[in-house]
């Protein structure tokens, strides 16, 4: 009878723990949902800062450059010395062919 009765009240704590277990996981579902919907929000943020990033590479770059196209580059020393040394150059490998 003690032993029906002990096993009785095991069960009965086991459910409710199990109840509050779903309980904790449907706010989890919940706040998932919140989560994944955010970092949906910040990729378009990132897409769209990306694609201003490539039109400005791309259209500004031509512009300028076509604007500099009779402009004579200077020599690498010469350019650090004329800016102080302020502004690093990196000379491209495929530049010395």
């Amino acid at each position: 009878m003690l032993n029906s009765l002990q096993m009785g009240f095991k069960t009965l704590a086991i459910q409710k723990r199990s109840s509050e277990v779903w309980q904790i996981l449907g706010a989890v579902k919940t706040e998932f949902g919140k989560f994944g919907g955010v970092l949906e929000k910040a990729q378009k943020k990132l897409n769209e800062a990306n694609k201003e990033l490539d039109a400005l590479v791309g259209t500004r770059t031509k512009m300028m450059l076509s604007k500099l196209k009779k402009v004579e580059e200077l020599p690498t020393a010469e350019s650090v010395e004329l800016l102080d040394g302020t502004i690093e150059i990196e000379e491209d490998e495929n530049e010395e062919i």
